[in-house]
């Protein structure tokens, strides 16, 4: 589907997005926003592999070995599975001569992930239904996957520039 040095390119795009979210949140946790916790990501994931899917509390099920690191790691896979399928959608030639409305749309629509997989496995319900505050949480969700969209495009400006 894409060559070696298109992959390359959405693998950067997919990172650079992925670190430009990391950065928003760590402007949001400086001013004392709650921010979710990779470790618990990674203990789903790594749950997954366990065969459990679905949690009554993510919080509640057994830790393990090197969550933190795991969560880190589908963190970044997953932005580069995301900028993926966004290049898959647009041609290649997106890359080279990219434009903010896909990506950013893009961004938007990765929202539906944990909105409706990822909250409901981990026991918080769809759309963080069980949660105290679900509104400001799918609020939260939606304006971080905008700044990933954001992400996409300003990584791929920097990407085709660089690898010209």
């Amino acid at each position: 589907m894409f060559t070696p040095q298109q992959m390359l390119t959405v693998v950067l795009i997919g990172i650079g997005a992925t670190a430009m979210l990391d950065l928003w949140l760590a402007a949001l946790k400086r001013a004392g926003v709650p921010t979710g916790s990779f470790a618990l990501i990674g203990r789903w994931f790594a749950h997954m592999s366990r065969g459990t899917f679905r949690h009554a509390s993510i919080t509640k099920a057994e830790p393990v070995h090197n969550e933190l690191v795991i969560g880190w790691a589908m963190h970044y896979a997953v932005g580069i599975a995301f900028a993926t399928v966004m290049v898959a959608g647009q041609g290649a030639s997106w890359t080279r001569q990219p434009t903010f409305l896909p990506a950013f749309l893009t961004g938007v629509a990765t929202v539906a992930i944990p909105l409706f997989v990822m909250q409901p496995a981990m026991g918080a319900g769809i759309a963080a239904s069980r949660t105290p505050t679900p509104l400001k949480n799918c609020v939260r969700s939606l304006a971080n996957h905008a700044v990933f969209g954001a992400g996409m495009y300003l990584s791929a400006v920097v990407v085709s520039r660089l690898l010209r």
